[in-house]
């Protein structure tokens, strides 16, 4: 009996900005994956009849000249609905590029698109949890995946698509022998907490080990190189504390305010979420965000020893 025949539509956009509510598309590209063989692909750059921002050109070097010939929105998109019919999309932090098409979608033709979402960079997260970092390079070249060009839509894409079936295929294999785990999920709970107390006993020997050296230092000691060629030695630098109120007009007048100061994404998500803000204020704050994502974790409860 043949194979049956699995479509998917790997996929990137560039984009005008970071909020999908308010910025645009200026370029799409497209892989249709048959059996994880590529069969067809789609690109095009778009007109967002907008202004592209300083900061997206800076990542993906496509300028307002370049587009100013592009089909529209409206043009385009009966092309790339088409393109994708209601096969599954495939992107990396695919949240990001599904929003921008669904907006477009809307706008459009009044109605979202359907398409099950696959998101590689939560796939590549839990095949390779050790791993620094989830990006697409990272991802590319963990499967030794040759890329001479980055931030253009098909680029990415096709460097996607080509590490995208061999990551899928370890990620079904992780899932089935996860799954074949949830009969034995209260004994994995045992373990778990085994595990992670041995872990917090060593982390606390580390500290133990690590004020020594400490003392050691502090009396005189000089850095010390073992067999294998790591060197133990000692930094300690000042730091200070700053009133943000008598620097905030400097740090803004020099371009480095943002950088400066970190936005506490979750203190604003909570200030939303809660009682002590009138709608207005609420909206506000919504209408500030310019990006989405979602985060998945499991919680161990202590118990209440009072």
């Amino acid at each position: 009996m043949p194979a049956k025949k699995v479509i998917e539509i790997v996929l990137d956009v560039e984009t005008t900005g970071l909020d999908y509510t308010k910025e645009r598309m200026v370029e799409f590209a497209g892989l249709r994956l048959e059996n994880g063989k590529i069969k067809d692909e789609f690109q095009t750059l778009i007109n967002p009849e907008q202004h592209i921002r300083k900061s997206s050109m800076a990542v993906h070097g496509i300028t307002e000249e370049m587009v100013k010939d592009a089909p529209t929105e409206a043009e385009i998109m009966p092309k790339i609905l088409e393109f994708i019919g209601d096969y599954p999309i495939v992107a990396h932090n695919a949240i990001f590029d599904y929003s921008y098409i669904n907006e477009a979608s809307k706008r459009t033709t009044g109605k979202p698109i359907t398409n099950p979402m696959i998101d590689s960079q939560a796939m590549f997260k839990e095949v390779y949890p050790d791993l620094e970092s989830c990006g697409m390079e990272a991802l590319m070249n963990k499967f030794h995946v040759e890329f001479s060009e980055r931030h253009r839509a098909m680029a990415d894409a096709m460097g996607l698509a080509l590490s995208y079936p061999a990551l899928k295929k370890l990620y079904k294999k992780k899932y089935a022998w996860q799954m074949k785990q949830i009969e034995n999920v209260e004994y994995l709970f045992e373990r778990f907490l085994r595990i992670q107390g041995a872990v917090s006993t060593m982390q606390a020997e580390l500290q133990d080990l690590k004020s020594i050296f400490k003392l050691y230092f502090e009396q005189g000691g000089e850095p010390i190189t073992s067999p294998t060629g790591e060197t133990l030695v000692y930094h300690h630098k000042q730091g200070f504390n700053y009133d943000f109120s008598l620097i905030k007009d400097t740090l803004e007048e020099i371009g480095a305010l943002e950088k400066a100061v970190k936005l506490n994404s979750g203190f604003i998500d909570r200030l939303i979420n809660g009682r002590g803000l009138d709608e207005e204020t609420r909206d506000k704050l919504r209408n500030a965000r310019i990006e989405i994502s979602t985060t998945k974790n499991i919680q161990v409860i202590k118990p209440d020893k009072r």
